[in-house]
């Protein structure tokens, strides 16, 4: 498939007693291979966020990228001085209490789509979404399967409503769908020790299979290449590896 075999276009969907948007990007025809809920980085659903839904929608699949900041305009805080106050107002600007449930919204909102197959419902998160697809599939078992890219494992206490820390890593017993994860070893955001900590919890305890990749030299949000982050090596790899990984999970049986 290419783009241009696909549409794509703002959306509203009901969560709790809001109207919650999100950018919805799906392939022309009736082959679908599966439907994806996408949490953004903590940047929100920007240009690049879009294009990326297009991007994975041209793959064949249906995906609903959610804007966790709805309810503040569609864009994270914007009154901060330092790069650290940004990321923690924008952290708790998408806390779970408010993203995950709008997350689970989203799967309900596919699920009455007529080209959906309803337990064909897979997740993505990147950076902050990917922390809150961790918590998300924590909480459902509605989803076939998630992937999960640069998530913090132990969120600090700055970035949180009411100033704890709160650790993804105790969540591994929880998660009820099949989860691939991908990290860089030289990510100046999240310490590779937590990230090496999720992986042993989750590789543990976890009640289903668990893929975990890990990319030497690769830096935080390495697969955006507006930034000069960029590690095209990893990022292809890690594109070609969660695509598989979600025609795997969410493609019908021929």
């Amino acid at each position: 498939m290419s783009a241009r075999d696909i549409t794509a276009r703002w959306i509203t969907f009901p969560s709790g007693g809001d109207q919650v948007r999100g950018y919805l990007a799906q392939p022309s025809g009736t082959d679908v291979l599966g439907a994806i809920v996408c949490a953004p980085e903590n940047l929100g659903v920007t240009e690049h966020r879009q294009a990326e839904t297009r991007r994975l929608a041209a793959e064949g699949f249906i995906v609903l990228t959610v804007d966790p900041y709805s309810r503040i305009g569609g864009r994270p805080p914007q009154d901060y001085s330092t790069v650290e106050e940004r990321r923690s107002k924008a952290f708790i600007a998408a806390k779970d209490e408010t993203v995950v449930p709008d997350c689970q919204a989203a799967l309900e909102w596919l699920r009455q789509q007529p080209r959906v197959d309803p337990g064909a419902i897979g997740a993505l998160g990147y950076c902050l979404g990917g922390g809150t697809v961790l918590a998300w599939a924590a909480q459902t078992r509605d989803l076939a399967c998630s992937v999960v890219l640069y998530a913090l494992p132990i969120i600090p206490a700055a970035y949180t409503p009411d100033g704890q820390a709160r650790s993804r890593i105790g969540l591994a017993p929880k998660i009820a769908a099949p989860m691939q994860l991908h990290f860089g070893e030289a990510d100046e955001a999240i310490p590779l020790d937590q990230a090496q900590a999720l992986k042993a919890a989750l590789e543990a305890q976890a009640p289903v299979p668990v893929d975990f990749h890990l990319y030497p030299g690769a830096r935080h949000a390495y697969m955006d290449d507006t930034l000069d982050r960029y590690s095209p090596e990893a990022a292809k790899l890690t594109y070609g590896r969660m695509v598989a990984f979600f025609r795997g999970h969410l493609e019908a049986p021929k």
